[in-house]
């Protein structure tokens, strides 16, 4: 399942230092604007502690596969890249190819690391990429209008009508320099018109606060205004010290990574929480498959039926899908295996309504 999320923000905030962190693709990390200048595309793992589990458990020959999600590094954005200065046309065509934004904003000083704007102040920075992305939201907008209104007046199209109705209300919130995820929409035809225009400022979004090591656990006031600042939007706030998670991604085992995050104080580091966060941004949940052979851990959208999530590990599973055999991950862990769970009844026969719950393990039948 190929969706992205993108990490953005403004030059010299910690956005490719972060990326060279969670991932393997080492993206360049200088102290000057523009230094990441192709996306620089990685595939994380995702940290699930319930597949150490059940790997303990079931002993897998082929061992513990992991699902992943893609983080996408992008340039930094200027003021002025809707209009295309410094690489904003690449940019916003490159923020547009993603399904959520990871935004990165400093909160930290360092006299040593050059700001572009020449001080700190995180929600200004977020305020000029917001400025950017709904400007050019905002060309979209008036666009579709014009076009929607010739079509409702034409031939009196209904589907026109209805988008016309979404437009209006994302240009009112755009014009008063408002992102378009804050709009309430009406109904649910309305939430359909609105998926169909592909907005910038509409993608889910999480803004990541970078701080510093004193600021690693406790957060400080930069990220107080941050807070406040997104309190209306659908938004989570993250906070991270992108230079202690560089220190911790070059320890070599994992009890010397736990070591040092007790030394200060976290019980799990910040780029795992991101991973995980950032899975939850993109509306993905984990369905397992645990045997003798392998363990698994498989992405699906939530929401999902069991046909479908046949179908992400084969198309054949969901073109002859008859049923899904599904035990609860806490029953298969309590009695120890899934013939256990069989004899206790805690083994469910579900059909194709079967909606999919996160954590589920799962074994398919099907015929073609």
């Amino acid at each position: 399942m190929s969706l992205q999320c993108g990490i953005v923000g403004l030059p010299n905030v910690g956005k490719s230092t972060l990326f060279n962190c969670l991932s393997n693709a080492k993206a360049q990390s200088a102290n000057f604007p523009f230094c990441t200048i192709e996306p620089n595309v990685g595939v994380i793992t995702v940290p699930d502690e319930r597949l150490i589990k059940l790997g303990e458990l079931c002993k897998p020959e082929r061992g513990v596969i992991p699902t992943t999600v893609e983080i996408v590094d992008i340039a930094g954005l200027v003021k002025g890249a809707s209009k295309g200065e410094g690489l904003g046309n690449k940019f916003l065509a490159n923020i547009r190819e993603t399904d959520a934004i990871i935004h990165v904003l400093r909160c930290f000083d360092d006299e040593n690391v050059v700001h572009v704007d020449g001080s700190v102040n995180p929600v200004r920075d977020k305020e000029i990429i917001d400025a950017e992305l709904q400007l050019k939201d905002l060309e979209t907008v008036e666009s579709r209008i014009q076009k929607c209104e010739k079509a409702a007046k034409a031939g009196g199209d209904k589907n026109a009508k209805l988008q016309l109705e979404v437009l209006v209300k994302y240009r009112e919130a755009l014009s008063q320099g408002k992102n378009a995820r804050t709009v309430e929409l009406d109904n649910k035809d309305q939430e359909a018109a609105a998926k169909d225009l592909f907005l910038l400022t509409n993608k889910p979004v999480m803004y990541v606060c970078n701080v510093d090591e004193a600021a690693a656990v406790t957060g400080n006031a930069y990220v107080e205004q941050v807070k406040e600042a997104v309190k209306d939007e659908d938004a989570q706030v993250l906070v991270l010290a992108a230079k202690i998670e560089s220190e911790i991604a070059e320890l070599e085992t994992y009890e010397e990574r736990q070591m040092f995050l007790e030394e200060i104080g976290l019980q799990e580091s910040g780029v795992n929480r991101l991973i995980k966060a950032a899975y939850a941004l993109l509306n993905l949940r984990t369905f397992l498959t645990a045997g003798s052979d392998e363990v698994r851990a498989w992405t699906f959208k939530a929401g999902a039926k069991a046909p479908q999530c046949a179908g992400v590990i084969h198309t054949d599973f969901e073109r002859g899908f008859i049923r899904a055999e599904v035990i609860k991950y806490a029953d298969f862990i309590e009695l120890g295996g899934e013939a256990a769970c069989r004899a206790a009844g805690k083994l469910a026969t579900e059909g194709k309504d079967y909606i999919v719950q996160d954590g589920d393990i799962m074994h398919f039948l099907f015929n073609v």
